[in-house]
């Protein structure tokens, strides 16, 4: 089992991520954690990139291919993985082609942009314990004060709808081709299966459809 999830920022790929991983035994390949992980342990890849980030630069696709080549190499790749947040665009898609990386099911989790924007920028959170709530599906029981100690509740910087709305806009223009591209793959090639699931409900419910689709 071989996956990408694609989806929207606050989609929900990150909590579905956990159980497909979960249910099959294979492991979550997060670029981040690659890179923390790389840049901890002093390879030379891990250096270049570090490099990067500390001039405020993205990493560059040759660098992030590189990381993901090594880490499948790894033995708990062995069953499969799903890939998290990667790859971003065609580009890095096309490279992890060229690169002999074959990725077997691709699933897009789809919520309406407006429900993306209501999810995100409904979400409170209490800096000291990390609790989170939602004023609209989550409220806490005295408006914009933590439920344990009464101390208030922030909205992060991240979480604001101008911010959404940006992140939006860059996922359109830069992510959202990849469902395409992933489409028009699965039509030449019996092996890989592309399936959307609809990403509005709750929690369990998302997770039973994608578990469906995966099967």
């Amino acid at each position: 089992m071989r996956v990408i999830l694609l989806g929207g920022p606050g989609a929900g790929k990150g909590t579905q991520a956990d159980y497909i991983c979960d249910a099959y035994g294979i492991p979550k390949i997060s670029t981040g954690d690659m890179l923390r992980a790389a840049i901890d342990a002093g390879a030379a890849l891990g250096q270049e990139a570090k490099k990067v980030m500390d001039a405020g630069g993205l990493v560059a696709d040759d660098i992030m291919l590189g990381l993901v080549a090594e880490r499948l190499q790894q033995r708990d790749c062995e069953r499969g993985f799903l890939f998290d947040g990667f790859p971003r665009t065609i580009l890095q898609a096309e490279g992890l082609g060229a690169a002999g990386v074959e990725v077997n099911r691709i699933i897009e989790i789809v919520v309406d942009d407006e429900e993306i924007i209501r999810r995100m920028s409904g979400r409170r959170i209490h800096p000291a314990s990390g609790r989170s709530y939602h004023v609209e599906f989550n409220p806490p029981q005295t408006d914009g004060k933590d439920d344990e100690t009464g101390e208030d509740l922030i909205q992060r910087d991240d979480d604001e709808e101008s911010t959404v709305r940006n992140r939006l806009r860059v996922y359109h223009a830069e992510t959202k081709p990849l469902v395409g591209y992933y489409k028009k793959a699965a039509l030449h090639n019996d092996e890989l299966k592309f399936e959307w699931v609809d990403g509005v409900g709750t929690v369990d419910k998302i997770k039973n459809r994608i578990l469906k689709a995966l099967k």
